[in-house]
């Protein structure tokens, strides 16, 4: 046998291992019957992309209602399946709401949530917005409160915005407001001044976002501050002096890898003035 036919079968024997190991390895499957247990026994482990869940009723129970499942970031519905897309842990809330906990900081953009943009540039009646993303994002100055052709918003390249996705898929040209459905800013617009900008992973903005975060009262304890948390891992922060505002924003960062109890341990040292 010819060096040429030893690598091409060689290349056969790679070829066929990986497709075998795509699309036999990652799947998981449960039956209609057991599909929430299946879920509930895989809550707090780690799942990869490729893993998939069944919901497909047998036809001996077609008659019944299906419970419903809501599936939140990293899980996908396609079908009667749920597909893993994203690598983390599987995270659970009451009643049947599931997602996937993952230090993801990429951050892609989607309709309805809210982001800290940097202004980059002006371009005529339209403001380039740098919102992490893989493009900039489009920001109208009409979609500002109280905005029109003759009283223009006062914004400049480098500004902070607090804005609102109103267009956000792959084939368009994401496109951002600073109003709501009423025409009222209702906190969204230019901010920033004096304050510190950094960015952290995606699974701890949505923990400060959580309505009673545990972070966000363990700081409000030590010393009075202002925060605003953009869903594009962006969070700004500004407190009395420009050392409580270093400290708020170092505390952020190290939450990321700590449990409950190390973070407390933490939050009291630096109030305590050990540290």
């Amino acid at each position: 046998m010819g060096a040429l036919q030893q690598i091409y079968f060689r290349f056969c024997f790679f070829f066929l291992d990986f497709l075998c190991h795509i699309y036999c390895f990652p799947y998981q499957k449960c039956t209609f019957t057991d599909m929430l247990s299946c879920f509930k026994d895989k809550v707090g482990d780690v799942l990869l992309p490729g893993d998939v869940f069944s919901f497909q009723m047998p036809e001996s129970i077609t008659d019944s209602k299906p419970e419903k499942v809501v599936c939140g970031p990293g899980l996908r519905r396609n079908g009667d399946e749920v597909l893993v897309c994203k690598s983390g842990i599987l995270r659970h809330k009451q009643p049947n709401l599931y997602w996937i906990d993952s230090q993801q900081r990429r951050y892609v953009p989607g309709k309805g949530e809210s982001v800290i943009g940097i202004i980059t540039a002006k371009s005529g009646d339209i403001f380039k917005v740098d919102v992490g993303g893989s493009e900039q994002a489009s920001l109208s100055y009409l979609a500002f409160e109280g905005a029109t052709k003759r009283n223009r918003p006062n914004v400049q390249v480098g500004d902070l915005v607090y804005s609102q996705f109103i267009i956000a898929n792959k084939d368009m040209e994401p496109e951002l407001v600073c109003i709501d459905s009423c025409g009222r800013a209702n906190g969204m617009g230019v901010f920033g001044a004096g304050g510190l900008l950094f960015k952290v992973s995606l699974g701890l903005v949505r923990r400060l976002l959580a309505p009673q975060s545990e972070i966000a009262k363990d700081l409000e304890k030590m010393f009075p501050f202002e925060i605003v948390v953009g869903m594009n891992g962006r969070v700004w922060v500004k407190s009395k002096t420009i050392q409580q505002t270093l400290i708020v924003a170092n505390l952020l960062e190290s939450c990321e890898n700590m449990t409950a109890q190390q973070r407390q341990t933490l939050f009291r040292r630096v109030a305590d003035g050990s540290i």
